[in-house]
């Protein structure tokens, strides 16, 4: 057949071929090549089918829990001498304290703690906690991501490759459908033992995930928000021009639509934006509207006005909420400090506890869990004490505990748990699980559960690579 034959032939089929089935084919034609650009930019099809195949695995799981609010002890609370106590171990074991019983007959808590005790009917405690950490970078890291760090050193450094924190991956899977509210926020410490401990904000998910960190004390007078204020020169109005401005360039370089780092950062600035023009989240900070007679019962220290604080924004719709009890492990004052107590420079664990830690405890917590109750929030609200380990069963030459990640206890209140319950069994010395144990991955999933999100959902590293957000099992007995 000639050339000239071929060509009149392929014309009479164009001819025949309908404008829709031709436009079908231009716009199939059109997304074929889009895709093909995305594979430059690391959006391969066989990425955005696996991305397809993990989203049809992800489970619906009704939540039982609203917000919670994660009370982090850091240096780590003794087990033995709070919530898990031995009355008939040996001396070198056995807690000078002594045990006091509680509002639940089947538990008993320490003797220093007896406004506590009148709330235990409401909590559940995991008594089997246990991991293989013992420096306090490294386990607090796990204990505020639910996975195991590469090494147990106290330099561990915080990298952009180690996972994020509960609330960034909450802000990423479930984040709130008012975008001016935060989905995840954090004060009034970035703790660190040497160097910050990673475990805190988002990593490698990106800064759209960060909380917003609120690094100011609670109990001051002037508490305020500057990252939420403008500066004096700079109306919202200017800004928006401003942001406007930035939206014309992103606009002819045609970023926005291929890269999600772009549209990371694009986020990051309109939810700052609705967040600087929301009165609703102005309003969830004023602590100072609270009336004086509860202020004054939650005590009024940096932790205790944290713990109205993160009541507040629970209820102002925050999802997640962390709120560090020091900015430090521990050290020689009663007055201030983390858990760390292990009674080096002739400084004495029981002493230092009994007039600061324990009083603070039995102050705040009860308070919270009360205030909960009282406004029906209880049942909506997941409420998490624990710290990053606990303490040596035996006592040391210093008449003090040292650190011990063997065998440790959580305390968990509403949100979908039970209520006067103890999960797991530890040994007579309260060193290792004896019963039912528990590792921080399955704790991270029953976290989850508890919000509604399936632990086996995925997130991305910076190499595109999908990662399930806890590697442990809901540890369902403690659901109620």
């Amino acid at each position: 057949m000639g050339i000239i034959k071929r060509k009149r032939i392929y014309v009479e089929k164009m001819k025949n071929t309908s404008c829709n089935s031709f436009q079908k084919t231009a716009i199939a034609r059109r997304t074929l090549l889009r895709v093909g650009g995305m594979g430059i930019l690391g959006l391969t099809m066989p990425k955005l089918m696996r991305a397809s195949e993990l989203t049809k695995k992800t489970l619906t799981i009704a939540p039982k829990a609203k917000s919670v609010i994660f009370l982090f002890q850091w240096g780590g609370p003794s087990q033995i001498d709070i919530l898990d106590m031995k009355p008939d171990a040996p001396k070198e074991y056995r807690s000078p304290h002594g045990q006091i019983r509680t509002s639940c007959p089947d538990i008993e808590i320490c003797e220093h703690l007896p406004r506590m005790a009148g709330h235990m009917d409401k909590c559940t405690v995991i008594r089997t906690l246990h991991h293989k950490m013992k420096n306090h970078n490294s386990a607090g890291y796990y204990a505020l991501s639910g996975h195991a760090p590469p090494s147990d050193d106290q330099r561990l450094r915080d990298l952009p490759d180690l996972y994020p924190a509960y609330g960034s991956v909450v802000s990423r899977l479930r984040p709130n459908e008012n975008k001016s509210m935060p989905t995840f926020v954090s004060y009034p410490h970035v703790i660190a033992d040497g160097s910050r401990t990673p475990g805190q904000h988002a990593s490698f998910l990106g800064k759209r995930y960060d909380p917003l960190f609120i690094p100011h004390d609670p109990n001051k007078a002037d508490f305020r928000l500057p990252e939420l204020s403008l500066p004096d020169n700079l109306t919202l109005g200017r800004l928006q021009e401003r942001r406007g401005l930035q939206q014309i360039i992103d606009g002819h370089s045609r970023l926005l639509e291929f890269s999600e780092q772009a549209r990371g950062l694009d986020d990051y600035y309109k939810n700052a934006l609705a967040m600087l023009n929301s009165p609703r989240v102005r309003e969830a900070f004023e602590i100072e509207k609270e009336p004086m007679w509860l202020r004054e019962k939650y005590g009024r220290t940096t932790y205790g006005q944290g713990c109205l604080l993160a009541r507040r924004l629970a209820e102002a719709g925050v999802k997640f909420t962390t709120c560090y009890f020091s900015n430090s492990i521990g050290g020689r004052s009663k007055t201030s400090g983390g858990w760390d107590t292990h009674g080096f420079d002739d400084t004495r664990m029981y002493p230092i506890v009994e007039a600061y830690h324990l009083p603070v405890t039995d102050q705040t917590l009860p308070t919270l869990l009360e205030d909960l109750e009282q406004r029906g929030m209880l049942d909506e609200t997941l409420v998490v004490w624990m710290g990053e380990f606990g303490r040596t069963p035996k006592i040391n030459k210093n008449a003090s505990r040292d650190h011990w990640p063997n065998c440790y206890s959580v305390l968990l209140a509403g949100g979908g748990v039970k209520q006067g319950y103890i999960h797991g069994k530890s040994d007579k010395h309260a060193s290792e699980p004896a019963e039912d144990p528990v590792t921080p991955e399955d704790l991270a999933a029953t976290i989850y559960y508890l919000l509604g999100i399936d632990p086996k959902a995925h997130i991305y590293d910076t190499q595109d690579r999908p990662l399930m957000i806890s590697s442990g099992e809901p540890v369902m007995d403690v659901v109620a």
